[in-house]
């Protein structure tokens, strides 16, 4: 819950100029996820670009009597490609639960949005041995009836540790590696031998400029969900600028 409509202009004008000027960045794919209120203005911004419009929720109906929600077919009039769903905030702040976060993927995918489904334990349940657990109850319970096709198709994992986020604690890369290939293992077992290499799989944790090196040299680490080390264009920038080798 940053920037208004005008902060949101001028932070990606900001980051436009210095995106046309790094050619190394031409090989990534980049998206901003603003808030609702800054959708439109920033699919204006962005219309001449290869940056990526994203959503940070949606809803799952096209419309209806769901006061204070936003709809995907809202979301396509501001051009979004994809929505961010089952964010930890959303889980913990405002009760979503696996069955919302599958309703709300299904409900994008109808509208041809993709979607990044975000996954991941507290500090409490890794200390108690359950991330496993959960990790699979949110894979299993938010992909729930969904095709292979759509899955590749229309799908990103975020792994998101929840105590790595804010709180000044780092998950080490061969930690977030392990729940990555576990993560793969389980959407092989759902939905068929070899589908998890098909599958892009981000990790979202304390992302910062200092640390994004090493979990980008790491096997099965396809990309970050970038949190507040967003908010500044140079630090954003930088991320997005990883180095695949040391």
């Amino acid at each position: 819950m940053n920037y208004t409509k005008h902060d949101t202009s001028f932070y990606l004008k900001n980051f436009l100029a210095e995106f046309n000027n790094t050619p190394s960045l031409r090989k990534r794919e980049i998206g901003v996820a603003p808030p609702f209120t800054s959708l439109c203005v920033a699919s204006e911004t962005l219309k001449d670009s290869d940056i990526k419009l994203c959503a940070q929720n949606a809803h799952w109906d096209a419309a209806g009597q769901f006061t204070g929600e936003i709809s995907p077919a809202m979301l396509k009039e501001c051009d979004v490609q994809y929505a961010i769903i089952g964010h930890s905030e959303r889980r913990k702040y405002f009760g979503e639960t696996n069955s919302g976060v599958n309703k709300r993927l299904k409900g994008c995918i109808k509208s041809g949005i993709s979607v990044i489904m975000c996954v991941g334990e507290t500090k409490e349940e890794r200390e108690a041995g359950k991330t496993n657990a959960v990790v699979k109850d949110h894979i299993y319970g938010g992909l729930e009836g969904l095709a292979k096709a759509d899955l590749l198709r229309y799908v990103t994992i975020a792994y998101e540790p929840v105590w790595a986020i804010g709180t000044g604690l780092n998950a080490t890369v061969e930690q977030a590696v392990e729940v990555h290939k576990f993560i793969r293992g389980l959407l092989d077992e759902r939905f068929g031998a070899g589908t998890s290499d098909k599958i892009r799989i981000l990790y979202g944790g304390s992302v910062k400029p200092d640390n994004i090196d090493g979990f980008m040299q790491a096997e099965d680490i396809d990309g970050a969900l970038v949190g507040g080390a967003s908010l500044n264009v140079e630090s954003f920038l930088r991320i997005a600028d990883f180095r695949e080798e040391l």
